[in-house]
């Protein structure tokens, strides 16, 4: 396990790159426009709602005047008029809140669809990425750019786009019936524009860094808790527990210092967009007062212009205040644009040949390397003639593994060909190649379901007897015997139902489901006791008959009937032959063996 401490990186680790908020904001509202039709609507809901609203003190300062027109001219009440405005106003703001709730309404589905979209393509895109980028990236950053970033980006929409749309027609409405009653006065609140302006995007430009270190800690840390969760036991059994706590919380204290910095400063835009707005509210009560001595207006216009100011600055205010959700949804939104900008797997052909032989896989002068300063593989060549077992041993890090990830296209060879029955399998869809072969790993793995559900994974048109044909093949019934449920006992991959060999046979039951050409053994009875390794002998013999076998193993006991073996240290075959061949022959082969076997009967004796 790894970890890192020293102080929070606001501004992104070495090489990333830079968000910018306008692109990003931008990208990430462009990916509403299948839903321009809804928003549209949405937008027309708002301009009503908008228009009602500002209508009221409007409404008001009219009632506001008869009342004291009848008080300072003693004439009567018109109690008529008054009724009928407070009435229109009730009407008005009833239809007002309708609207407001339709809108509010269509826009949640609007930007749950947009989500939805989202979380498809992030999904196909998983799907599409290399191997090597998910080898390089940690597994808890990147669950936490699918879940917890996407999440975030879902509540930064539904709490922006809205009161954004509102707030903006908000202060358009409420400007036009200020000029409607009173153009200086108009001109006064006017000044709370720039001021709020300049304030918000002082306060964003020094918060978005912190923004992005916040959300990039948030994965660094489910990354480290992964990590804890997943290697559990070994900490347990090296006692390492206080230092995997230590190391969480100075991962806690980075993402803690890097939201608390984020939430501080995008925090104070409310409360200084706010004191903007009150000392325009003074300024406004004090100029309409004096213009009120003036005979130029009102009082029932001084109190529909002072409610519009409170209209005018409060939005200002909201749309400062989104500003720190705005700035952390798009952070969010630069992390999941970074799995959907990342580099994809090669297309496949267009109508790829499909091979139609036994089986026979051929390695011609194939190289690679992971790094570019790094060979692994250089210049291999070897047959594996259909039907055939072909055994590859060698030291660690010699290269057995990757051939299995060349054989099944999960990294590309850097040069030279892979034939499978003489097709380059570089010209064959990746689909096509994987459909002809079935693989059996050292570290097995299991999915949440019952065990006939597992064994049926590799081929889900099989019928019931065909699962329990190769079950039996695989010596699976023997475990299913002694399980209550049988084969409707429900596994994972972490539940100790089963033991690792039993878990070894459902894998090979499910390789031999597939009814594969080519079967690749990885180092399949490495983690299991002696007894079970015969039991899962005994099952991998049945599922090589007939198919071309490649199996990568260190126990030389396992691969004494292999038709060929290859001998690989760095990278090169440096012998290949049978059992006999090559122990008689004296060279690296027989070196392992000796050593094998002699540390072997050494722990007899």
């Amino acid at each position: 396990m790894s970890g890192r401490g020293g102080p929070v990186r606001m501004a992104g680790p070495p090489g990333a790159k830079a968000v910018t908020f306008g692109p990003s904001a931008r990208r990430l509202l462009s990916r509403m426009g299948p839903d321009a039709a809804g928003l549209a609507v949405v937008s027309v809901l708002a301009l009503a709602s908008v228009a009602l609203t500002v209508l009221v003190p409007r409404l008001l300062g009219d009632a506001t005047d008869l009342v004291v027109r009848a008080a300072l001219g003693g004439g009567p009440l018109d109690r008529s008029g008054l009724a009928r405005t407070i009435a229109e106003v009730a009407a008005v703001c009833v239809l007002s809140a309708g609207l407001s709730f339709l809108q509010g309404l269509l826009l949640n589905r609007v930007v749950q669809r947009t989500v939805f979209r989202l979380r498809g393509d992030v999904e196909a895109k998983l799907h599409r990425l290399p191997l090597s980028h998910v080898d390089s990236t940690p597994r808890g950053d990147l669950l936490s750019r699918v879940t917890n970033d996407i999440d975030n980006i879902s509540q930064s929409l539904q709490q922006t786009v809205s009161q954004a749309l509102v707030s903006a027609l908000t202060v358009v409405g409420v400007v036009v019936m200020m000029f409607t009653i009173s153009w200086r006065l108009a001109l006064v609140a006017l000044v709370a524009i720039p001021l709020t302006l300049v304030v918000v995007a002082t306060i964003a430009k020094r918060s978005q860094p912190l923004f992005v270190g916040q959300w990039r800690e948030t994965g660094a840390l489910n990354a480290q808790i992964e990590e804890a969760f997943t290697g559990h036991d070994v900490v347990t059994a090296f006692g390492r527990r206080e230092e995997v706590r230590a190391r969480f919380a100075a991962k806690n204290a980075e993402l803690y210092a890097a939201s608390a910095g984020a939430q501080f400063l995008s925090g104070t835009i409310m409360p200084s967009t706010m004191l903007i707005g009150n000392l325009v509210y003074v300024a406004i009560a004090v100029v309409g007062a004096t213009m009120v001595t003036g005979g130029s207006i009102t009082i029932g216009g001084v109190q529909a212009f002072v409610q519009y100011s409170r209209q005018f600055t409060q939005p200002l205010a909201q749309l400062g205040s989104m500003a720190n959700l705005l700035q952390s949804g798009v952070a969010s939104a630069e992390r999941v644009f970074d799995v959907l900008d990342a580099p994809e797997l090669s297309p496949d052909p267009v109508d790829g040949p499909k091979p139609s032989g036994p089986g026979r896989v051929e390695f011609e002068h194939v190289s690679f390397r992971y790094t570019p300063d790094a060979p692994l593989i250089e210049d291999l060549s070897f047959v594996a003639e259909a039907g055939s077992t072909v055994a590859i041993v060698g030291p660690t890090g010699a290269g057995k593994t990757t051939l299995v990830n060349l054989l099944l296209r999960y990294y590309e060879v850097g040069s030279g060909r892979i034939l499978l029955d003489g097709v380059d399998t570089a010209t064959m869809s990746r689909r096509d190649l994987r459909s002809r072969a079935a693989i059996v790993l050292q570290d097995t793995w299991l999915f949440e379901g019952t065990i006939e559900e597992n064994i049926a994974y590799s081929r889900p048109s099989a019928t019931r007897e065909e699962v329990l044909e190769a079950a039996r093949a695989a010596s699976v019934d023997t475990v299913v015997d002694a399980l209550p449920e049988g084969y409707a006992t429900v596994v994972d991959d972490d539940a100790g139902r089963l033991s690792a060999g039993e878990k070894q046979l459902v894998t090979i039951a499910r390789a031999q489901l597939a009814r594969p050409q080519v079967l690749v053994l990885d180092e399949a009875t490495s983690s299991v006791d002696t007894r079970t390794e015969r039991v899962v002998q005994q099952a991998m013999a049945q599922l090589r008959r007939d198919r071309t076998s490649l199996v990568i193993a260190h126990r030389l006991s396992t691969i004494r009937d292999a038709d060929l073996i290859l001998v690989m240290e760095a990278g090169r075959v440096v012998e290949q032959g049978r059992h006999e061949e090559l122990v008689a022959a004296g060279g690296a082969y027989a070196r392992l063996h000796e050593a094998q076997f002699a540390g072997a009967a050494a722990e007899v004796d």
